[in-house]
Order: C-alpha cells, then structure tokens, then sequence
C-alpha cells in the first residue's frame, strides 16, 4: 500500500505511473461474517452494538471485470444502511449478495462468507476494466453508490428502476469502508477539487439521496417559496435537504432534538426551527396507539413559524415514530417524500387526511445517475457543502457505526482509510478558501 500512498501524495505522478504499481494480493477492509448473522438474536435494535459485529480483515483483492474500477480510498464514511448492515437489520445482507452471486458468472464473486461494506468513497483509480474509456489510473475520484446492469429497457428513463438496481456496497460486497474498493466505472464522478479527501466522501450517498428526495422531478419537485418540513435536519440526510431547500429559495423548517442541533440549522441559515423534546411531543401514546391532539399540536406550531401555512413537502425519513404526523400536517394538495424509515418501517396514518385532502406519499431511493451527478456538481461548484463533523480511522469504524446507530454524532462521520490525516486531497485552496467556514460548519460544534 505504501507505494499506491507515495504515487497519491506525488505531484508528479502520472497515469503510467499508477497504471504500473503492483497491487497488492489483499487489503483491508470493513467486513461483516455471515457466520455472526444471528449473533443478536433476541437483542432489541437499539441494543444490538455495531462494535461487536464490525471486523477489520485482511480481504484478498477482488478480480476486475468489464465495466469496473479499482479505486484506492482515502477516505469513506459511514451512513445508516452501514448500520443496518452490522445489526443485521431488517436482513442480514448476505441475502442479497446470495442473490446477487446467482445473476452471472462474474457477480458470483460478490457471494462470500463475508462482506466488505461502506457506499461512499473518495480516492483514486488504480486499473480499469474492459470497455472504461472515461477514466483512467490516476484519476481523483468520489463514487456514488448506484449499481445497475441496465439490460432491461425498464430503467433506462431512470436508471434507479432498474430490475437489477442494487445499493453499492450494502447490496453488493466490496465497499468502500477499505482501503481498495471495487466499483462499477458508471459510479464514478469528479472529486471535488476544494475538498479534502474526507470532506469529499462524506457527501455521496446522503446528498444524491436529499436530492432525488427533494429537488428532483422524481420526488418532490421543490420549488420557490414551499414550507417544507424537515425531519433530522442537523442529520445525515437532513443536513443536505436543509441546504438544498434554503439553496431553492424554499422555507425549511427544521425538526431537531436539541438546542445544539437547533443552532446548527440556524447556521446554516434556517429561521423557522423546531426542537421537538423541548416542546416534549409525543406522538404515540402507546406502541400501537398514536394520538393526534398530538400532531395537531405540532401543526399549531408550525403555523406560528410560517405566518399560518401549512407544509408543501415533507421530507421524511424517521418513519414510524413521525410518519402519521407529518401526513396530518401536509396541506391540502402537499406531498410526503419518504425513505430509510429509520425509527421503523411499518408506518401508520389516518388516512382520511391523505384521501380526502389529496395528498401524494412518494416512495424515494438514492438517485439515478443523473440525479447524482447533478448532486455532486453543486459541491463541487461550492453551493452545497458537506457536513463532516467528525473523522474516525479505519480501526474505529465500529465506534463510528455505533455513535450514528445511537444518534450521537451530528451530520455525517467521515472514515480515513488510506489517507494518514485529515486535511489532505485539496487541490483547490482558493475556492476552498471562499466557503471554509461552510465546510467547517458541522466541526465547529
């Protein structure tokens, strides 16, 4: 590894260069053992502990196929399908790679008795397969997390309908929680030039998302002057639909649970913001009985921070716990954009409000190609900046998974993997330099 490291850190370092370094027979990597899929059996999901099941191992290095990278990662970071992953929830994901390893020949590969996890990367190509002309050893880079085969007709007005559309490294093995990473060339974007190789792979997954969610035709549509509701908005995910709204010239207003999280999104230049324990709502009275005096409750509060309007979009993602409300609280017309449902998955509303208010429930995932690179341009071009508020090594990615799976952490957590500190990769100081306090907003907590 130490000569893929010095030919990153070179100035001099050409595409021959890297194109001529032996790789190496293995690396390290971020890996669940199908062996442990039942280690937490019987545990309750908040209990169920990420350090227990995340393993550092020596992986020997995957064959590259047609259409493929290889890709040195500096730097990862961990999202919530990461902590899904290492509890083992609501599947273990060795389902999916089973089932991925039955499609062809060459995905066979991807079924082992382990799992190299991690759907974000910034680092560097080291060799192309077959049929990749628009890359090259040597190349900076960042991946989103899309994975296709796009050989049925049915995903090629959106790519994220594909029969075969998998989620890069939680679907599929060889993430990018390691030091070398495999990837389908079609994930490849830009690194941006401005970031360090951490604050560039914090982004991707979570920001595509926010995006489609969103922005896109294929969500919601905002557009200027919408009230939309935000859940999470300090979060991973909320931090992105934050921005994105305050960017489009929408209203956000932003649900957080303390007033650390409340002054991060007044930061970010939020006005209307709710801390919903300090205003101590309880949306269930009990776990099978939701009260609405409860959602009620909070549409007041809402129509006091909007100067009496309801809410055009709501950005949903916590699921279970808040789902009921956040259809009451939607206007007549308004839609609810949803994903991860990380509190639950089987959601329950009165339907009467959705029905007879015509209210839409759209279902979002990730991002298309498209939509993800869309997404990558405005960080790179420094009008949507990432929200990395701490930086873990590889060794403690355990502990990274744990603080998101406990809500303990604000933004995104970023992982270094090759790189040996934070702060390298800039290629860009003086854009860097026009949006620094952007960029360190969530470190300065």
């Amino acid at each position: 590894m130490k000569e893929i490291l010095d030919a990153i850190q070179s100035p001099d370092s050409t595409s021959a260069d890297f194109a001529n370094i032996k790789l190496p027979e293995s690396y390290r990597a971020v890996t669940v053992h199908k062996d442990e899929a039942e280690m937490f059996a019987g545990v309750a999901s908040r209990d169920k502990d990420p350090r227990k099941s995340l393993h550092l191992d020596d992986v020997p290095l995957p064959e590259l196929g047609p259409g493929e990278a290889l890709v040195a990662v500096m730097a990862s970071s961990v999202n919530y399908n990461s902590v899904w992953t290492s509890i083992f929830e609501p599947v273990s994901t060795f389902g999916f790679l089973e089932r991925y390893g039955r499609l062809s020949e060459l995905t066979k590969r991807h079924d082992l008795p382990y799992h190299v996890i991690g759907s974000d990367l910034a680092g560097v190509v080291l060799r192309t397969g077959p049929g990749v002309n628009a890359w090259q050893p040597g190349d900076e880079v960042v991946a989103h997390c899309l994975s296709v085969e796009l050989e049925s007709s049915d995903g090629h007005n959106d790519t994220m309908l594909d029969p075969e559309q998998r989620i890069w490294g939680f679907e599929t093995n060889f993430g990018g929680l390691a030091e070398i990473a495999l990837v389908k060339s079609n994930q490849l974007m830009p690194k941006p030039d401005h970031l360090s190789w951490e604050e560039a792979a914090a982004p991707g997954l979570v920001n595509s998302t926010a995006y489609r969610q969103l922005v896109s035709r294929n969500g919601a549509g905002m557009k200027q002057g919408d009230n939309v509701l935000i859940w999470g908005a300090s979060g991973g995910l909320g931090s992105y639909a934050t921005q994105f709204a305050l960017a489009g010239g929408a209203n956000p207003i932003c649900v957080v649970s303390s007033p650390e999280k409340a002054d991060i999104c007044r930061s970010m230049g939020a006005e209307a913001v709710i801390d919903r324990n300090a205003e101590g709502y309880k949306f269930w009275k009990d776990e099978n009985t939701q009260d609405p005096r409860e959602w009620k409750r909070f549409g007041s509060k809402i129509r006091e921070l909007t100067g009496g309007e309801d809410i055009d979009i709501v950005f949903e993602h916590p699921g279970r716990e808040t789902f009921g409300a956040s259809v009451y609280v939607t206007r007549k017309g308004g839609t609810i954009t949803t994903c991860a449902s990380t509190s639950g998955y089987m959601h329950q509303y009165d339907n009467r409000y959705l029905w007879m208010s015509l209210k839409r429930i759209i279902g979002s995932h990730f991002a298309n190609y498209r939509e993800a690179w869309e997404a990558n341009r405005l960080i790179a071009k420094g009008k949507i900046h990432p929200t990395l508020s701490k930086v873990y090594s590889l060794e403690e990615t355990g502990q990274a998974a744990y603080d998101v799976h406990r809500n303990l952490h604000q933004g995104k957590v970023g992982v270094l993997a090759l790189s040996p500190e934070e702060g390298l990769g800039v290629r860009d100081p003086e854009l860097r330099a026009q949006h620094i306090d952007a960029i360190n907003r969530f470190r300065n907590i």
